[in-house]
């Protein structure tokens, strides 16, 4: 079984720039998934960051829509 490498093109504590992201990726036809992680300093989370995980082949794409997508929000 082929295993692929993910990696994380986009991180956010915000649910809904993480979706609008993912949203972008989607109609690009790029396979993508969101994880969260909890940076803990206590035995309680704290913040919550959420990343946009892709394939690697799929990585230079991935950051030339996200790219964009900031830019055209910049604006």
């Amino acid at each position: 079984m082929e295993r692929s490498t993910r990696v994380s093109v986009f991180e956010s504590d915000n649910p809904s720039e993480i979706q609008l992201v993912k949203s972008k990726l989607d109609d690009a036809q790029i396979t993508n998934t969101v994880e969260n992680g909890y940076l803990t300093f206590t035995t309680t989370p704290t913040a919550t960051s959420l990343k946009v995980m892709v394939d690697l082949e799929d990585e230079k794409k991935a950051f030339e829509i996200i790219d964009a997508f900031l830019q055209q929000n910049e604006n």
